[in-house]
């Protein structure tokens, strides 16, 4: 009987041990898991994008619907894109990403092939403004259809220049699957003084020189072929030629500089051939004045000799005496002292004659603006003439000292007196 009681009570003790010991295991495992759940929410407390790519590649002709998602219950979070590309949007309100590619875009050029676009995401709790997350991701677009690149001049072939002349265009692409990255320029002809395009858009440049076109270039041009090789980054190539069809041209630096020689050249002549003239005109009438003298005073002498001869004292006289004419006496003495001065007075009126033609010259070869096309001919107009007046005036000594000033030269050329004396008949 007591043996069946120690029995009994052997049992029931174990049996609390062991329902203790599982109690506490329990309690232990229970313990440990809420530790790690506490854990856990303790790192995803953060407000994260959970599914989000860092890159999309879409085809041209293809459309993307993705479903972002955080780690928060979607209401009240407000979604954003911020530099996205055309066609590009986000539903604000459950984060739905959409984007439907059309060729259109890219044909209009708001989209490019071969392009990575980095977008900025992001997402804000509407409650409270720090609760939010900024990121980005990228995105690129390809096509599957062969569209060539393209290099494309702003100008049409053949081009006409004229020496001195800047040609300038524009280098455009049209890029196709993917840009031209670099350009390279080449001629037939080795050209200098060139602004170089290195890629699309760049401006090409040439001003050729006056001596480019020489004499031996037949019809007076040269003709120079331009090529413009465009490259892609797969080293496909497409070239552009252009051709430059060069005149020869006036150097008008130089031509309106022998201008300016040619006219003060004549203008230094007319001025001296004007003061020639006056000094001949003042000896012309200085003889002048010594005749009249000589004519008054042989006027005067004869008529006296001549009422003296016929009035007498004497009553028985018969004939009156008649004294000699003085003036024949005299004559040989003018003559000699004032002789006329015929030869004087044919350079004078030569001289006024090529002033005048000079003068007109002058005003007939007058330039119309700086780059006067008949610049040459004028300037040899002028020379051709000044040439002839020296000939014509080889026997009229012009090389004279001056005296006077320009106006005072050309106030006694123009007065009255002289114009009238002179006056081309």
């Amino acid at each position: 009987m007591n043996m069946l009681r120690r029995s009994l009570f052997f049992i029931g003790f174990i049996s609390t041990i062991g329902t203790v010991l599982n109690a506490q295991i329990v309690t232990d495992t229970t313990r440990q898991a809420g530790s790690n759940s506490s854990l856990y929410r303790g790192a995803d407390s953060t407000l994260r994008i959970t599914n989000l790519y860092p890159f999309f590649s879409l085809h041209v002709d293809s459309s993307l619907s993705y479903q972002l998602q955080i780690n928060r219950p979607l209401k009240n979070y407000y979604w954003y894109l911020r530099d996205a590309p055309t066609g590009l949007k986000i539903d604000k309100d459950n984060g739905l990403l959409t984007f439907k590619a059309n060729k259109s875009l890219f044909m209009a050029g708001r989209l490019k092939y071969d392009r990575k676009y980095e977008v900025s995401i992001g997402v804000q709790n509407l409650s409270n403004p720090a609760d939010r997350v900024d990121t980005s991701f990228t995105i690129s677009f390809y096509s599957t259809d062969i569209q060539y690149p393209r290099v494309k001049p702003s100008v049409v072939s053949p081009v006409y220049i004229e020496e001195g002349n800047k040609l300038s265009f524009n280098v455009l692409c049209d890029n196709g699957n993917f840009p031209i990255e670099r350009i390279l320029v080449s001629s037939n002809i080795s050209i200098g003084n060139f602004k170089l395009p290195k890629a699309c858009d760049d401006t090409f440049e040439w001003t050729p020189g006056y001596d480019f076109v020489s004499e031996k270039d037949s019809g007076q041009v040269k003709i120079v072929n331009l090529l413009f090789m465009g490259t892609t980054q797969f080293n496909f190539t497409d070239t552009a030629r252009i051709k430059v069809i060069v005149k020869n041209a006036l150097n008008f630096d130089i031509a309106t500089k022998d201008y300016k020689d040619a006219l003060e050249n004549m203008k230094g002549a007319i001025l001296r051939y004007k003061y020639t003239f006056l000094q001949i005109d003042k000896k012309i009438k200085n003889t002048k004045g010594v005749r009249s003298g000589f004519d008054i005073t042989t006027a005067t002498t004869t008529t006296t000799g001549t009422v003296l001869a016929a009035t007498t004292s004497d009553k028985n006289a018969v004939t009156p005496k008649i004294l000699p004419g003085i003036g024949v006496v005299a004559l040989p003495v003018k003559e000699a002292v004032a002789p006329n001065k015929t030869v004087e007075q044919n350079q004078a009126t030569l001289l006024r004659a090529n002033i005048k033609r000079l003068e007109y010259v002058l005003f007939e070869n007058k330039l119309t603006d700086d780059r006067d096309p008949s610049i040459a001919t004028k300037t040899e107009t002028l020379r051709k003439e000044l040439r002839q007046s020296q000939t014509q005036l080889a026997e009229v000594p012009t090389e004279m000292a001056e005296t006077m000033s320009e106006e005072q030269i050309n106030k006694y050329f123009e007065s009255p007196k002289v114009r009238k004396k002179y006056r081309l008949r």
